[in-house]
């Protein structure tokens, strides 16, 4: 049965069909190197450990559920995709993937950049000694506050998402006396392969301004007649989890047609251009993400090629990965609850967290791996969904996988490749507490986000 090449792809059905592509691996007790952080094994006693730490004493410290960073792994990955792009390009982390102040952090001193799309991430990048003009600041409704916020900081540049943003940021910048660097958002009409909710550069949704009709091109001519505004670059962002580099090389050619015209009609060659994020990350044994050197290649080459052909100056390229860097950092740590066979066909297994903790199961269908931690077993295997505590039916964090039969109340499992839109995305849901983040590096584990508490809950509770 064929799929798609993302973990948010097409619903299958309830029950696994014969035929699926999904069977019992040969061993449950393996861990794919693919799906987890670089430093996570198996101890000699069959327990998991990452940076030098065994689950069973990180639940024992920090309690279940809670995510857990290899702080390692996460270095790692951001230094692969700053070296791959060298000199001549940018990297900017999406902090909306995961952000934390530890983060900020870990990117400043590995020397990437940042992007934000609100205030709240633009004041906790801020407050852990980002630079301003490392940052940049996305959104497609940006308030005048954060605009203000975002130019009196002196962001090193706002990406300009529509016609009444353009003037609404001049007049801010002019109000402040400055002249705001700025990219243009444009939507170029390429269909990436994802889920509906995350293809971004398709002209039916709400991000950016379509090339389509001239509209674009019109937005590049505002921007440029304006005093508070220095246009730099256009960006374009195609969408999330994917793995096919061709819709990159479609967008890139349709945003150079873009600087060619802008040359053209106002002999200025705009010196930047973003290619935005998206590239996929492994949830399953099934995916194949590329590796950054790949990616960073591939972009190189296609937007050189590009230029050359219009005879433009090659400009400076930024990407901007969130997911690729802290997705496969991290995994949540979980204890099994309650566990409950249906004949014919899955048992249930309950764990104390859920769609609180991550949503994308039953937001975007998104595919997972999970694995029995805290001890290994020879049992076989037995179809499994992993459910949360939740009021709903569609509380579900791992549709389909296959555990150890012997599977009791009281295991650890863990689901890896969490690191990114999990803590993100987590709410409140019938009041749950949203959990812990745990950095583990070098045998050390330190709370870097910590688990919420009823008094939280009830101090934003005014009465």
């Amino acid at each position: 049965m064929s799929r798609s090449a993302h973990p948010a792809g097409p619903r299958h059905a309830d029950v696994l069909t014969e035929g699926h592509y999904t069977a019992p691996p040969a061993d449950l007790n393996a861990l794919d190197p693919k799906v987890w952080a670089h430093t996570v094994s198996r101890d000699e006693d069959g327990v998991v450990t990452v940076g030098g730490r065994d689950v069973a004493a990180l639940a024992e410290e920090f309690g279940t559920p809670a995510y857990i960073v290899d702080e390692a792994d996460f270095r790692a990955r951001a230094r692969a995709w700053r070296t791959a792009f060298g000199q001549d390009a940018d990297v900017f982390y999406a902090g909306k993937a995961f952000l934390s102040r530890a983060v900020v952090r870990w990117l400043h001193e590995e020397g990437l950049n940042l992007d934000v799309c609100s205030g709240g991430e633009l004041t906790t990048a801020l407050s852990a000694g980002m630079p301003a003009d490392r940052i940049a600041f996305h959104g497609n409704n940006k308030s005048t506050a954060e605009i203000e916020q975002a130019v009196s900081e002196g962001v090193g540049r706002i990406v300009l998402d529509s016609f009444q943003e353009i003037v609404r940021v001049a007049h801010v910048a002019q109000s402040l006396g400055k002249r705001q660097r700025v990219q243009i958002r444009v939507t170029v009409g390429v269909e990436a392969h994802t889920h509906e909710f995350i293809a971004t550069a398709h002209e039916d949704q709400k991000f950016g301004i379509p090339l389509a009709g001239g509209q674009a091109a019109e937005a590049a001519r505002r921007a440029l007649q304006l005093d508070g505004l220095e246009l730099i670059g256009i960006h374009s962002h195609i969408g999330s989890q994917i793995f096919d580099t061709s819709g990159f090389e479609v967008a890139a050619h349709r945003v150079i047609g873009l600087l060619k015209q802008i040359r053209d009609e106002h002999g200025v060659e705009l010196p930047e251009i973003d290619l935005g994020g998206g590239l996929g990350i492994a949830y399953t044994s099934e995916d194949d993400p590329r590796e950054p050197h790949e990616i960073a290649k591939a972009l190189h080459e296609i937007v050189a090629q590009g230029c050359e052909a219009a005879k433009l100056r090659t400009p400076r390229i930024s990407v901007e990965p969130g997911r690729a860097i802290v997705g496969p950092t991290a995994f949540t740590l979980y204890e099994v609850g309650t566990i409950k066979p249906l004949d014919g066909l899955r048992t249930y297994v309950s764990v104390d967290g859920g769609m609180s903790d991550n949503i994308r199961t039953a937001l975007y269908d998104a595919e997972y791996s999970v694995a029995l931690v805290s001890r290994t077993s020879t049992a076989e295997p037995m179809l499994a969904r992993v459910v949360g505590k939740h009021c709903e039916s569609g509380d579900i964090v791992v549709r389909d996988a296959f555990l150890p039969a012997d599977l009791a109340p009281g295991d650890l499992i863990a689901v890896p490749a969490t690191g990114a839109y999990c803590r993100s995305m987590a709410s409140n849901y019938n009041h749950a507490l949203r959990p812990p983040v745990v950095a583990v590096r070098d045998g050390e584990a330190r709370v870097i986000v910590r688990r919420e508490t009823e008094e939280d809950l009830l101090r934003l509770d005014v009465g």
